[in-house]
This record gives C-alpha cells, sequence and structure tokens, in this order.
C-alpha cells in the first residue's frame, strides 16, 4: 500500500489558505468531477447518520487501511487529495454515554487512527453533539430569496424527538469520560501522525435532554486541549458555532492561532438560545466574513476552509443543511476571497 504520491507531495509543499468541499454521501466518479469543477485541489468526508442517503464511510466499525487508501487513491486519480475524514466511525458522545464497555468502542477510534496514517489521511475531525448531529428545532426557514435554512429555538426544543438518549449524568462525569478518550486516542494519533480537530456542540448551550454539552464556550476549548497537550490535537474550527456562543470570531482566531486544524465557514443570524443559518454573505449574518478570513491570515493559518450548512436553494431537496447549489456558492465566495490574500 502507497502512503503518499507525487500529488500528495507537491500540495503538501505548497500549503497555504484554501477552500475545500465535503461530502456526507459515498465518495463517487461524480462529486470528484465537482469538485475537480470548483478547482478545489481538497475534498473531505463527513460520515453521517441521515435517513434517505448511505454515509461516505460506515458507522460502528473501523475502516481498514485498504478501504481508506482506496478512497485517498481514487482522490488523487482525480487530481484531488482526500484532506480529511470529519467524524469518528463511533460518534464521541456515543462513546461518553456508554455505561458499559467503553473500551471495545476505543478499540475501534485507535484502530481507524492507526489505519488513517497507514493510508496518509492526516486529518480526523469529531464533534460534541448528543449523540452526533446539529439539533435544529426548524428545518425550513426563510433567508434571502425564500431558501430554507435550518434554525435552532430553545423554546420549541419539544419538537425534536431526542427521548431514546435523555440521560442523567453530571458533567464532571461527562468530563472525566472525555479525559479517558483523549488519554487512549491521542499518543495514537502522535504515533500514526494524524491530527485530530474537535468541532463544538450545536447548539453550544449548557445541555440538551439530560445532557451536560460539553464544548460550548471558549474556556472548555481550552480545557479540552490542556487535558493532554499535543501538536496532534486541536480545532475543528465551526465558525458557525462560535458565532452562535456570540464570539468575536477574529479574536477567537487570534486566541487560538496555530491550534486551529481546519475552519467550517458558515454562519448564522442571532445566538443562542435562538437563532438561524443563513448565507455566507448575509449582511445581517453575525459576523463581517472577510474580516474573520484576515484574522485567518494574520495567524499564519495554512489549513482549509470548507463550506458546512448552507441554505437549501431552489430546485434542491435532499436534505436540509443544503447540498450543492449552496455549497458551490460558498466555494465560490470563499475562493474569491481568498485570492486577496496573495
Amino acid at each position: 500500500m502507497t502512503v503518499a504520491n507525487g500529488l500528495d507531495d507537491r500540495i503538501e509543499s505548497s500549503e497555504e489558505m484554501r477552500v475545500a468541499i465535503g461530502t456526507y454521501k459515498p465518495v463517487t466518479e461524480d462529486f470528484l468531477r465537482f469538485a475537480s469543477q470548483l478547482g478545489v485541489l481538497d475534498v473531505l468526508v463527513t460520515p453521517h447518520r441521515h435517513e434517505g442517503f448511505e454515509s461516505a464511510l460506515p458507522l460502528g466499525t473501523a475502516w481498514s487501511a485498504d478501504e481508506l487508501d482506496g478512497l485517498r487513491r481514487r482522490a488523487n486519480d482525480a487530481g484531488l487529495r482526500l484532506y480529511g475524514v470529519e467524524k469518528l466511525p463511533i460518534p464521541l458522545y456515543e462513546i461518553l454515554l456508554n455505561d458499559g464497555d467503553r473500551q471495545a468502542q476505543l478499540d475501534v477510534i485507535t484502530e481507524t487512527i492507526r489505519n488513517m496514517g497507514a493510508a496518509g489521511i492526516r486529518v480526523l475531525g469529531y464533534s460534541g453533539h448528543p449523540p452526533d448531529g446539529a439539533v435544529r428545532t426548524i428545518r425550513e426557514y426563510p433567508v434571502r430569496g425564500d431558501a430554507k435554512a435550518s434554525a435552532f429555538d430553545i423554546d420549541d426544543i419539544e419538537t425534536v424527538s431526542r427521548s431514546e438518549i435523555q440521560r442523567d449524568i453530571t458533567e464532571a462525569e461527562m468530563w472525566d469520560r472525555y479525559e479517558e478518550f483523549l488519554e487512549k486516542v491521542i499518543p495514537v494519533a502522535e504515533e500514526a501522525g494524524v491530527k485530530l480537530g474537535v468541532h463544538p456542540s450545536d447548539p453550544p448551550v449548557e445541555e440538551l435532554f439530560g445532557i451536560p454539552l460539553l464544548f460550548r464556550n471558549a474556556e472548555s476549548f481550552e480545557r479540552a486541549l490542556e487535558i493532554r497537550p499535543s501538536d496532534n490535537h486541536g480545532l475543528k474550527l465551526c465558525l458557525g458555532c462560535w458565532s452562535e456562543m456570540g464570539e468575536d470570531i477574529p479574536e477567537v482566531i487570534r486566541r487560538f492561532g496555530d491550534e486551529i486544524v481546519y475552519v467550517h465557514f458558515r454562519d448564522v443570524v442571532g445566538t443562542v438560545p435562538r437563532f438561524h443559518e443563513t448565507f455566507v454573505d448575509d449582511a445581517d449574518g453575525n459576523f463581517d466574513e472577510y474580516e474573520v478570513m484576515r484574522a485567518l491570515d494574520e495567524v499564519g493559518f495554512t489549513g482549509v476552509m470548507t463550506p458546512d450548512h448552507v441554505p437549501l436553494m431552489e430546485g434542491e431537496t435532499d436534505w436540509e443543511f443544503g447540498s450543492t447549489l449552496g455549497r458551490s456558492y460558498t466555494v465560490g465566495y470563499l475562493k474569491g476571497m481568498c485570492k486577496s490574500f496573495r
């Protein structure tokens, strides 16, 4: 199994702030052509449970080195690099909430990390969601031109069915279990040459369904990074989540600097306990997107920025966090801003 080729080496030798595109669905030849047509060099895969389509990678078991290497090779054959995988094969909160044998689940994660290293895939994200997806109370909030976006209103949380994960667990217990997780996986990531990135809880509220949400403010991220400091553990910086917190995004970027692994570039209108998602260039959004990119440039960020949730535009129906049209628009907008810093 070859772990790198000339394409990977060429990209890595000229690292700079740039735009990538990801997929929740299996990596098809159509997707790779689409990414090439957008003019990006990097793609990400985002395994995800969602009714109506197959996940980009299967969930519940370790991904094999051959499986991962096959994905990397297919991306390379299309003139692209598989930059990273955005989620774990077993979601973090599924592990933290397991009162039984968590060791078996941790073994799945460490085996996956070793296999990613062997396949030459260097970035693995993970999310602080209960259990593994952003919680929204509205799926068709009207934004510009009557595009549809997701929204959250704490007063409407009863409309969200999560009875199967209702729990009675303390935040201290959750932090203890998270520390156990890091102590197991970070040494393996260091050995394998894989960088882990932690994503905020979405929405970043204190608790949902009786479950404490750990990654909801700057102090919680500092705590997460200080449990076991490592160059192989940093932030999967979701600008939308930090915007939901009401944070000054350029200051967040300056605060964490080198600890930013890669960026989800999106914005919202409003902050917790109620907000809605929107287009990246919406004048009503919480932050100035150009000033955010300027801050990333100032701290020397050299990773990728990728569209995250986008509004669902005319002609699209496949899922509530947007699809091809919204992502294409966002990629082009971000590429244009990127060019101004070169």
